[in-house]
This record gives C-alpha cells, structure tokens and sequence, in this order.
C-alpha cells in the first residue's frame, strides 16, 4: 500500500477521488493552482448526464456508478445533492432516448407534457418551437454547496489541501509521495504533454431563482441551450467550442439570456454573474490508467471527461482505488 498519495487537482475528480482515497485509510494530499469556486467544476451546470466524453463503452458504467452514489447522496440537504427531472429537446428532429436512460426511467414527452409548449404561433413570431424531448429524474449538484462538501469530508478524513501550487510536471511532486494523481484535467495537456485535449470552452450567466422553473431544460442542437435551477439561483448556457479564452464575452452572455428566455417564454432575467470553464475533451477518449514516472514512481492518470466530470467522478474514483491495489500485486 503505498503510503503517501498526492494528487493534482482540486476540481470534483481531484475531491472525489480524495475523498475515495481518505476514507480508506490513505495518507492523501491534494495539490492545485486553484481550489474551491476558482475550478473548472465550479463554472459547471452539474446536472447528472454522460455529455460530450467518450468512448460510451467506457463512460456509461462509470457514469452508472456515479449516479447511484449521487442518489444516496441527495438524501442529505447538506451535500448539495438534489434529484430533478431533467428535459432534454430537440428543436428538430426526433430525439433518441438512450439505451441506458430506459432503466432509470426515462420518458418521452408530447407536445403538451413539455410543459413548454411549442405554440404554432409563437414560433411565428421569432421564437423556437420545440419538436421532440424526453425526461428522466436525475442528481443535480450544486456546485456552490457540492464542492466545499466534497472539501470538507476529505479534510475529515484526514485529507491535505494545498492551494497556489503550479506544477510543471508530475515529476515535481515532492519525491515523499509514493503514488501521483493526475486530476489536471486541462491542465493535463501541458502537465504530461497530452495534445489529445482540447479545451472546449464553455460560457454561462447566473440569473436569479426563477420560481416557474422547476426542471432542468436542455436543447442540444444549436445553439446549445439549458437552463438549470439551483437552490439560490439558476444557470443559464451555454457555448461549447474550441478555445483556451477564459474572459467572458458580453455579447455572448447576451445571446445565452435571450435564447434562455425565448425558450422558457419568459422575461429576461437580470446578469448576477457571468462564468467560463474550459471542459477537458480529450480526442482518444477519457483516459484512466496508471503510468510511470521518470523517476520510477508510479501515476495514476484520471481525466479527459470532456464535459462530464461530474457525472463521472464517483466511478472514476473507485476505479482509482481499484488501479491502485492492483498495483500493489505487479509491484
């Protein structure tokens, strides 16, 4: 059992996989440039769904396994955790339901049970119609709560958090480690010179509560549009294209509130902040497996989830653990 673990990254893998690590008995530090509401995970809209990662052999089990921890999780106010339905659209077409969506339950809505509507004349008159859709209950994690939790319990459990710490490699973790981490997500691009990543950036306003909204609404054709309802607030999106741009752009703030409110049919709402994240997509695929280092010691690489990160953590976690005590039997 290796008896000292550092890992690289303070986002909802980095934490997850903490917290996995600690509460089995681990001696675990996480290192990172930025903690907390600074993260990537933080900007996310964080309602459970295997989104843009592959491969989906892959991805659905720990996807799968990561839902089931969630729905535990949701029975304590204090984790962030909540169950919502979710729908998703098309404003065109014909969705498909997921094969793995049917066992947890997923429904295809009619025109009517949207709940949105698609007015013949409304549409008409500039806005979207709505063609096609399907709901299905899901975790939602707010990630104004879910992360600090997540912070929280690993540090109960004995775990170490060091902020403002920018590694060049992995190679320059203290050599009292035994066993790196790699929860870099973006980062892992220049941390372990992978140019299978590719940040994709996504933009989204915060807008207040709106108390009509009692789902979470997804359109996925263009331009993406959802509209997720937390606790305090709500999050309105989003982009999703290739670039490493971390400003907000106001203009495209303006576009995601008034696309928002076209399809919600409501008033648009005021701006309290505006948010960008980069999503780790990586081109061959999430990538979860251990490597050596140049100096002998052994890593663990976890990321390249695209935009999933959260829908997947719980699983990749366990899997970490996995890799490690095999570990323990080749070494």
């Amino acid at each position: 059992m290796a008896e000292r673990i550092a890992i690289i990254g303070a986002g909802v893998s980095g934490l997850t996989c903490g917290v996995v690590l600690a509460e089995h008995g681990y001696r675990t530090a996480i290192f990172a440039k930025d903690i907390g509401q600074q993260t990537t995970s933080s900007v996310a809209a964080a309602v459970w769904f295997p989104y843009h990662v592959e491969p989906a052999e892959r991805v659905i089990p720990l996807a799968l396994e990561t839902y089931q921890v969630l729905l535990d999780l949701a029975r304590f106010p204090e984790s962030g955790v909540s169950m919502i339905e979710s729908r998703q659209f098309l404003r065109t077409g014909e969705i498909e339901i997921p094969d793995w969506a049917l066992p947890l339950g997923a429904q295809r809505l009619s025109s009517v049970e949207t709940g949105l509507r698609p007015i013949q004349d409304r549409a008409q008159r500039g806005g979207y119609s709505l063609k096609s859709g399907f709901s299905l209950r899901v975790p939602l994690m707010d990630t104004t709560i879910y992360l600090d939790y997540l912070a929280a319990r690993f540090l109960k459990a004995g775990g170490e958090i060091n902020a403002h710490v920018d590694f060049k490699n992995l190679e320059d973790v203290d050599s009292k480690s035994d066993l790196v981490i790699n929860c870099a997500g973006i980062g892992a691009r220049e941390l372990v010179g992978d140019h299978d990543l590719e940040p994709h950036r996504g933009q989204v306003a915060i807008v207040p509560r709106i108390e009509s909204l009692s789902c979470a609404i997804v359109c996925d054709d263009e331009p993406l549009m959802y509209a997720i309802p937390r606790a305090n607030d709500c999050v309105f999106g989003g982009t999703n294209e290739v670039s490493d741009n971390l400003t907000a752009d106001p203009a495209t703030t303006s576009r995601i509130v008034a696309e928002c409110s076209r399809v919600l049919n409501i008033d648009e709402p005021r701006v309290l902040a505006e948010r960008v994240g980069l999503r780790p997509f990586r081109r061959s695929g999430l990538r979860l497996e251990h490597d050596q280092l140049r100096d002998g010691r052994t890593a663990i690489h976890n990321y390249g989830h695209g935009g999933a990160g959260l829908t997947l953590s719980w699983g990749c976690a366990r899997e970490v653990l996995e890799l490690m005590r095999n570990l323990r039997v080749i070494n």
